[in-house]
This record gives structure tokens, sequence and C-alpha cells, in this order.
């Protein structure tokens, strides 16, 4: 069973998509924690199915480093198999990065390359694309840089605002995304087992 820590920043659409796939026995992976960079409303689906939460604000450390370090601690505390960006709307710094190599990945609102960065929804609408998409990727020391893992497109309606498009590429991120864990428990299993 792959043991998953999941970080949010807010509603966690996401995590309720891996919380009530992990319901089925035969889903191959188990969320073990939630952590947050703020009181997110997201941490209530955790609490929800009786899974651990944590909080750690990054006003109340020194500097960003020492944020991260803490961070990287209650992360580690739940030894998970892989880690989980859902939604999770900080920059982390490279030993942060460079501790949890290979085992923690992103999930972004556009089809990478195009459009990295916070604004991707609003940035593929402004530069006139015709579709779109979802990425969930490596997390490497850049920003939305790391090894693509999997996609999927979505057309651009005529006409359609940021909200909606982004609402559309949500519910399309959230199925990738229970998928590309599963997929990822399957290899871990079988990696184990050669």
């Amino acid at each position: 069973m792959l043991s998953v820590v999941v970080l949010i920043s807010g509603s966690g659409s996401n995590l309720l998509a891996l919380l009530k796939a992990s319901e089925n026995p035969l889903y191959p992976a188990k969320i073990v924690a939630v952590g947050s960079d703020k009181d997110a409303p997201g941490l209530e689906h955790a609490e929800l199915y009786d899974v651990d939460t944590f909080i750690v604000e990054p006003e109340r450390f020194s500097s960003k480093q020492a944020w991260a370090e803490k961070l990287l601690a209650n992360v580690q505390h739940h030894q998970p198999d892989l880690v989980v960006l859902a939604g999770f709307m900080r920059i982390l710094p490279a030993d942060f990065v460079a501790a949890l190599r290979g085992k923690l990945i992103n999930t972004h609102p556009s089809l990478l390359p195009d459009f990295k960065g916070a604004h991707a929804v609003r940035d593929a609408l402004a530069a006139g694309a015709t579709t779109t998409g979802v990425t969930i990727h490596f997390v490497d020391e850049g920003v939305d840089t790391g090894e693509i893992i999997a996609q999927s497109k979505l057309d651009i309606l005529p006409k359609e605002s940021e909200h909606a498009l982004h609402e559309r590429i949500k519910e399309i991120e959230r199925s990738l995304l229970v998928r590309t864990i599963e997929e990822f428990a399957i290899k871990q299993k079988d990696l184990a087992k050669a």
C-alpha cells in the first residue's frame, strides 16, 4: 500500500477526490496525513476521513528555510512513499525538494511546458490558446519544470471565463491525479517484487 502525504493551501478538491478513491479497498494508496501552510478549508476533508493534519505557517518562522525544515520534518514524520502538492501555493526551497526527490509530485492547470506559474489559466486565455489541460509532474528546483508524469488535454470554449475554464480543468485534474497515483503505486509494487 502506497502511503501518501498531501499538501494543500485551499479548498482541497483534489484531496477529497483522493480520499474518496482510497475508500475503495482495491485502491493501492492511503492518505496518511494532510498538511497546509495555513488553516485551509480543505483540512476539514482530512478530518472527516480521520486523517492526521498539520499546519506549518511561514509567518511563524524567521526564514523560508526554517519554515521549510519544519514542514519537511512534519512530512517525514509520516514516512510517506509519495508527497502530493495538490493546490499547495508555495515554492519550496531546493533542500526540501532534494530531500523528497523522486517522490514529490505536483498538479498544474496547463499543458506544461506552456503557461508555468501561479496564473496558468489566465495566461492561457490571454495568449488566445485554444487548448489547455492538466499536467502532473515531479517537482524539481524550478517552477513547474520537473519531469512530466501525465497530462490530460481540454479544449477552451469560445468566450470562456477564467473561472469557468478553471472549474472544468479541476474536474479532469481530480480524475488524472487519482489515476496517476494508482499507477505510481502499482509501479512501486512491481519494483519491490523485482
